[in-house]
């Protein structure tokens, strides 16, 4: 059988799950301000379910108001959720999954807003990250919090929920009382390793004992965190026999917490595929229950191997979930080529929700978070619709014409087809990204949609064949401020280099420390090119707080780049870059210089159209230079509307 492994069933306390495919919880940001379940969290949810998955755990769902992480988690603190929360398992075993809400309080990893006061911790240490003040919590206000877990445990299974997880994972309360690193308290629930594990212990027996023996319970932690101060994958080990001891079922095995260099938590494109799993078979090793591992795995494959050499029991695939609700049906079709595979890139799941305080969705899946909003409808009457430009807007706007039953062709001036992903793909680990260029590829292909390659579409043949609706998606050109010597023989733009047009030289200095700069540092670094980025602002535009700007930063160092800030660029010589900075005026010998200070939008086409009162949209970076989450969801848009 296809996938033996992975699509086996297993059976977790009496509840037998159709394979070993999980969803684990990733936070949305789709439930309602009042702790309700949305129509919109509801059928994301059971989109998933749809698409083989066995098992779904829910995100986050607090058990008391004060241990809310946003402001619309969905709650299940009072008797009077349980009929909304109900809604989440009726979705779910339509299809055929098993429902599993995850119990959670934030502790000091929230908002006073969030948390409709001042936020509660072991300790009164601020978190890491946020920085938001918290209280140390009282003996009583422990006892009540076991309490809460307890109640909002038999709330699940008044609701319909075949399952609880406790989140005692990435720095929220439970793993709080866990760690040295949040947990100083001189009580009975902190200094001593046993004291630490009290309270944990405690709210899993609290549980098992108001649910019964015959409930499945289990606790998600992380098995090392991976910060100075914290607790290590042995203290784990010592730890998770007693859990099971307490009452667990399984246990889920992820890694790290939010302030845990480069974000292992939620690992990035920089991190290998089931860089976790050596964790999940460490605790596999000494306990007799159920083991999920987890750690940006999105290939069924990968997943298969890892339970048929016994690293975890089960695999959680989160990310990819949000890249194609259906992988795990198309896996076991084995229709891999039809697969959207998830990149890792952060952008449109937790860097959206954490950063923007935007709810989530996925850069290269718009219709993630949408599904409520039902199919596109077809095009009442069929209209030649052409786009002009196969980068990723056109790509998506292409796509989603053509499924309305439009009749499409795209027009693409380069030799090759996907735009500025193309250089975007060269650095280090960014390969993935063409990934979805070639998906979509076999997309268009399929719905005879032609692709025009090395044709740029002039007036006059606009003119002469007259389509019905245009959509503009041409891109945007280098462009940098005027400086002295920009026309030097030693001057690239990062495109350039980055697509082999220019010969790496030595040494080289980056002008702009944005994603495109620092990546082709990144590159050159790879290539063993000492480099130098020269940046404007006083602080660098790519923060260190994301994954993949952890991982460039470091790289960038490790291979002995420099980064200077507050450079004012003066003029470019044939051997290096004169700069300014506060203290004063500075050379910085180059071989090559490289570019990476902005681009302009292409639109020329744009008065051509007017004039021939052609009906058309721009998209993408011809609306302006933007990610790829804006381009692909833009075109995605556009395609829809026109």
């Amino acid at each position: 059988m296809h996938l033996p492994h992975l699509l086996a069933p297993i059976t977790i306390n009496g509840m037998t799950i159709k394979n070993r495919a999980v969803m684990p919880p990733m936070g949305t940001g789709y439930g309602s301000a009042d702790g309700t379940v949305s129509d919109r969290l509801l059928v994301y949810l059971a989109r998933r379910a749809q698409g083989g998955t066995g098992l779904i755990i829910t995100e986050v769902c607090a058990v008391d108001t004060r241990g809310k992480g946003f402001p619309n988690e969905i709650g299940a603190w009072k008797d009077e959720l349980i009929p909304s929360l109900a809604r989440i398992p009726e979705a779910l075993h339509r299809y055929g999954a098993k429902a599993a809400l995850q119990l959670h309080h934030a502790g000091r990893e929230t908002f006073a807003a969030a948390a409709l006061g001042m936020p509660e911790a072991p300790s009164a240490i601020p978190s890491a990250i946020l920085g938001q003040p918290c209280e140390a919590m009282s003996l009583e206000r422990i006892a009540s919090v076991i309490d809460a877990f307890a109640a909002a445990a038999v709330r699940a299974r008044a609701a319909g929920f075949d399952a609880v997880e406790l989140h005692g994972a990435h720095g929220y309360l439970l793993n709080q009382f866990l760690s040295p690193f949040s947990n100083q308290r001189d009580d009975c629930y902190g200094g001593s390793e046993e004291n630490r594990m009290r309270f944990v212990l405690e709210v899993v027996a609290a549980v098992r004992r108001t649910v019964g023996p015959d409930f499945p319970v289990w606790i998600r932690v992380s098995a090392d965190e991976l910060i100075k101060g914290g607790y290590d994958l042995a203290f784990m080990q010592r730890l998770a026999p007693r859990l099971v001891a307490a009452g667990v079922d399984a246990i889920h095995c992820s890694v790290g917490v939010y302030s845990t260099p480069g974000n292992l938590a939620i690992a990035g494109m920089d991190t290998e595929p089931g860089f976790n799993l050596l964790r999940a078979r460490a605790l596999k090793s000494v306990v007799d229950v159920p083991v999920i591992g987890v750690g940006r795995v999105n290939d069924p494959r990968l997943a298969d191997e890892a339970i048929g050499r016994g690293d975890a029991d089960m695999i959680s695939f989160g990310r990819q979930h949000l890249a194609d609700p259906d992988f795990i049906n198309k896996a076991a079709a084995g229709s891999y080529d039809d697969i959207r595979w998830c990149v890792a890139c952060n952008q449109g799941c937790i860097e959206r929700l954490s950063f923007e305080m935007k709810s989530a969705t996925c850069s290269f899946n718009p219709e993630c978070g949408r599904e409520y909003q039902g199919p596109a409808p077809k095009a009442e009457q069929p209209q030649r619709v052409w786009v002009i430009g196969a980068g990723p807007a056109g790509l998506a706007a292409a796509m989603a014409l053509a499924a309305r039953g439009h009749r499409v062709e795209v027009f693409e001036r380069q030799g090759e087809p996907g735009g500025q992903l193309i250089p975007a793909s060269k650095p280090p680990h960014k390969a993935v990204f063409m990934d979805w260029v070639r998906w979509s590829l076999r997309q268009l292909e399929y719905r005879s949609v032609p692709i025009h390659c090395g044709h740029t579409v002039g007036a006059d043949e606009l003119k002469e064949q007259r389509p019905a609706a245009v959509i503009l998606a041409c891109g945007a050109l280098p462009s940098a401020p005027s400086i002295p010597g920009l026309d030097l023989k030693i001057v690239a733009d990062a495109r350039d280099v980055l697509m082999g047009k220019i010969a790496p030289a030595a040494p080289a200095v980056v002008l702009g420390a944005g994603y495109v700069g620092m990546e082709t540092a990144d590159f050159l670094l790879a290539l063993r090119i000492p480099v130098t980025v020269l940046e404007m602002l006083p602080t660098p535009p790519v923060t260190k707080l994301t994954a993949h700007g952890y991982w460039l930063h470091k790289r960038i160092k490790d291979g002995g780049g420099r980064l200077i800030l507050g450079a004012e660029v003066l003029a470019i010589e044939a051997t290096g870059v004169r700069y300014r900075q506060a203290q004063g005026d500075q050379f910085e010998p180059a071989a090559l210089v490289v570019t990476a200070m902005g681009a302009t939008s292409e639109n020329s086409l744009e008065a051509v159209l007017k004039d021939l009162v052609i009906p058309y949209r721009r998209v993408g970076d011809a609306v302006s230079p933007r990610r790829v989450l804006e381009a692909i969801h833009e075109g995605h848009r556009a395609g829809l509307e026109v």
